[in-house]
């Protein structure tokens, strides 16, 4: 095999290794397989044109067509002119599956179903880097710079997977990049011959560059390219704000459960509930048998947000305890009040890993297996040192509270802190939350009215449509903005109801977890990620923290929001009698069908598929903090490697941009008279001389040191192949410094700067497309940036012991 094919295929393993961190993205690893065979066609591709030859632009093209026409027949093959030609209706397929495939993104949670669309995002995404690799490693030479298109493949892997193994993937990029260097190591040396000394080398003879060492010095940038490329690798990820896969995820952002003395509750649970409940399959998390029959109530809690900021609700937190044997009574539950004891047995599936153990509310006894702390506050258990509810089987025994409308309707005001706590409201939040929560519960007696008020107008009588396809929204207006358009899913509707509780005096919450599940056959229930689902809270005094439910069409209605008459009420006075829940609205949204919103919440019909629209105007978009990460995390990684091009540029216009000093014509200065005139004139030559040696430098002329000025030019001149005025030029520089330095009074001489980029124009010209590319974006002489700290560095250290 030789050089060239030695280096293609190691430019397409190194695309590949990078490409195997995003296998955690999609449930099924088969399209690395059909991206693999493709790329190989493609480098095939590569290989014939080479051989050929052919001019490396056109090599290029030849392989960015091979690889349309292998998409085509792969994924457009039925709308292609013979199988194989794409035409319109192949063009009109792909955008119609770039589309499909971006919105199955959004739409799903890792890991997605490998659908159509997502598959030619993913194989068509590593044919392009892998042309991107092949076309700068092996047509245009240079392996060094290859690494940026894959480091940006691995970015976008780790940045939204934050799996448990994330490390192994970055060491098979890390892995497959360094392979491609060590094949263009080989390359060039077997063209070169090698170096057999084992000491240092001594510095090279006087007279014209010899190719090898302007070949090692490469090698050399390489491997200093590749130590910076993979550190920006490691430092990258890391800097990017993470995308979450959704409730489900194990971990989460902030301190983990447990972590540090005593531990605290960092919970933050993703509003993007949809991408559980828009997973093409119901997948079972959990399974349960319970003592009660009435299943229709047992919801499982996970965590409540008690937070709100007028832009989202979040945990408190709070420090976490050992877990009890038994549980401190519920708060605000008085003896009066109806209770019952249900036992529930769990199991949760292998592929269910959470933090935080789900409950019925309020739980008295948990008895789980491995590691669990408990926050008295919230009533949540956490895992401790990386417990999850992987595979785990749990016992628990929890109240079942049943209060009568009555209870609720009688009870006394909450206490100080409870209402100090849970009604805060962010003076951010848009006034017309508060004037819609008062004029949905006009005519109210008391806060449990008010409660079954805002919960019916949500889930029946208000206009509100059951929609996951409208984006969960953040930001101050997006309660705002969810009450006018009247589309959304349950994050939308707890949310909301629990902001406007709050802004009646009502202390509000937000519960996130699993509605019942589905009841099976041996009498056990099955709950899956189709289940998950968020509700608020809100509390009453004599009864503790009670249970709403304003999503339609979700979950259970409980039977105290069935509205009873408020004791000591007069007839033919009073408040307005609550909605009747069991008829019809009087005025339907628009779109809906003929199943009446009554049946719709009792799930007696089948809800038809959701007609396609746009995210609606209840999308908030991402946050500034959000935005503004990613902006930086953009700028550096495109900005990083033009760090050598940009301090280039400002070093080159430093030392050409100031004027020349002027010679003073017919006057006869006294001694010393004019000195500063002198220096200035001194250091404007040799910053123009200092400019040209670099110039040629970055064309692949190393300076040398033992040469004289004019003896330097002429070497210059003949390796960079330079005539005419570039040569007259450098001709004209290099006596100048020779003046400055040994001429008793220097003299100006102008015109420095222009010879300078004169002969900057002749090596440009003269060199090759390659070399003119090297010293645009990676100048050689950018090492002396590199030396000045290193003699910065060695200077402190100095400085210090002496101290």
């Amino acid at each position: 095999m030789t050089g060239r094919a030695r280096l293609t295929v190691s430019a397409a393993v190194a695309t590949l290794a990078a490409s195997c961190a995003m296998l955690p993205l999609v449930d099924k690893s088969v399209w690395i397989l059909q991206a693999a065979f493709l790329l190989a066609l493609q480098s095939t591709a590569g290989v014939l044109a080479r051989r050929v030859p052919l001019a490396r632009p056109l090599t290029v093209a030849v392989q960015a067509l091979t690889g349309l026409l292998l998409l085509t027949v792969a994924f457009a093959g039925e709308q292609a002119v013979a199988g194989l030609l794409p035409g319109p209706e192949a063009f009109h397929e792909f955008g119609q599956l770039v589309q499909e495939g971006a919105e199955d993104v959004g739409r799903y949670a890792i890991p997605a179903p490998a659908t159509a669309g997502i598959r030619l995002l993913l194989v068509g995404g590593v044919l392009v880097v892998g042309l991107a690799v092949d076309a700068v490693a092996v047509t245009y030479r240079s392996a060094a710079p290859a690494g940026l298109p894959l480091l940006a493949l691995y970015s976008v892997a780790a940045g939204l997977g934050q799996g448990e193994h994330s490390w192994l993937w970055f060491l098979a990029a890390a892995s497959g990049y360094l392979l491609l260097l060590l094949a263009e190591g080989r390359e060039r040396l077997a063209r070169w011959g090698r170096v057999l000394s084992g000491g240092r080398t001594a510095p090279p003879a006087p007279g014209p560059a010899a190719p090898g060492g302007g070949r090692l010095a490469r090698v050399r940038t390489g491997r200093r390219i590749g130590a910076l490329a993979l550190g920006i690798a490691l430092a990258v990820p890391a800097a990017l704000p993470s995308f979450q896969g959704g409730l489900f995820e194990p971990g989460g952002r902030g301190a983990a459960p447990g972590s540090g003395p005593g531990g605290t509750t960092s919970v933050k649970p993703l509003v993007a509930l949809q991408d559980s409940l828009n997973q093409p399959e119901n997948r079972e998390l959990l399974r349960l048998r319970s003592s009660t029959e009435n299943t229709r109530d047992l919801y499982l809690r996970i965590v409540a947000l008690d937070r709100f900021d007028g832009a989202a609700w979040q945990t408190t937190e709070r420090p976490l305890t050992e877990l009890p044997a038994v549980l401190p009574a519920p708060t605000g539950l008085a003896t009066g009040v109806r209770t019952s004891r249900v036992d529930t047995s769990l199991t949760a599936s292998d592929g269910y890993a959470q933090n935080y153990l789900p409950l019925p509310y309020p739980a008295e006894e948990v008895r789980a297996e491995g590691r669990w702390r408990y926050e008295p506050e919230g009533r949540v258990l956490a895992g401790e040192r990386g417990q999850t509810t992987r595979g785990v089987r749990y016992q628990v025994s929890s109240l079942q509270v049943e209060p009568t409308a009555a209870q609720l309707a009688g009870a006394p005001a909450p206490p100080e802190e409870i209402l100090r706590a849970y009604t805060r409201v962010p003076s951010s939040l848009p006034p017309v939350v508060a004037q819609t929560a008062r004029k949905v519960t006009a005519g109210s007696a008391n806060a449990y009215q008010q409660a079954v008020m805002l919960q019916d107008w949500f889930s029946v009588g208000g206009g509100f449509q059951y929609d996951t396809q409208v984006a969960s929204g953040t930001g101050a207006e997006a309660v705002a903005r969810f009450l006018a358009a009247k589309r959304g899913f349950c994050i939308h509707f707890s949310f909301s109801m629990a902001a406007m509780a709050r802004t009646l005096g009502i202390p509000a919450r937000v519960a996130v977890g699993f509605m019942p599940g589905t009841p099976m056959a041996d009498g056990s229930v099955s709950v899956g990620s189709k289940d998950a689902h968020a509700w608020p809270e809100l509390y009453f005094e004599g009864i503790g923290w009670t249970r709403f439910e304003p999503t339609p069409s979700r979950g259970t209605t409980p039977e105290y929001t069935v509205a009873e008459p408020s004791p000591g009420a007069e007839p033919g006075g009073g408040p307005a009698p609550l909605p009747d829940r069991t008829a019809v609205p009087p005025s339907a949204p628009k779109g809906t069908d003929a199943c009446p919103p009554a049946q719709k919440k009792l799930g007696e019909c089948r809800s038809p598929a959701a007609p396609v629209e746009g995210s609606g105007p209840a999308s908030g978009g991402p946050s500034a903090g959000m935005a503004a990460g990613v902006a930086v995390a953009a700028l550096a990684v495109l900005g990083l490697p033009l760090l050598p091009m940009l301090w280039r540029r400002r070093v080159r216009a430093r030392r050409l941009g100031g004027p020349a000093p002027r010679a003073r014509p017919g006057r006869s200065p006294a001694p010393g008279a004019d000195a500063p005139a002198d220096a200035a004139a001194a250091e404007h030559t040799l910053a123009a001389w200092r400019e040209l040696t670099d110039s040629a430098w970055d064309y692949g002329i190393p300076p040398d040191d033992s040469r004289s000025p004019r003896g330097a030019a002429a070497r210059i001149v003949s390796a960079g192949a330079l005539q005419g005025a570039a040569a007259e030029s450098a001709g004209r520089v290099a006596a100048a410094v020779e003046q400055v330095l040994y001429a008793p009074r220097p003299r100006p001489v102008p015109g420095l700067a222009e010879d300078v980029e004169c002969v900057r124009a002749g090596l440009h010209a003269a060199a090759g497309r390659g070399d003119r590319l090297r010293a645009v974006l990676l100048p050689r002489s950018s090492a002396r940036l590199l030396r000045s700290l290193a003699r910065l560095r060695s200077f402190s250290r100095r400085r210090s012991a002496a101290a």
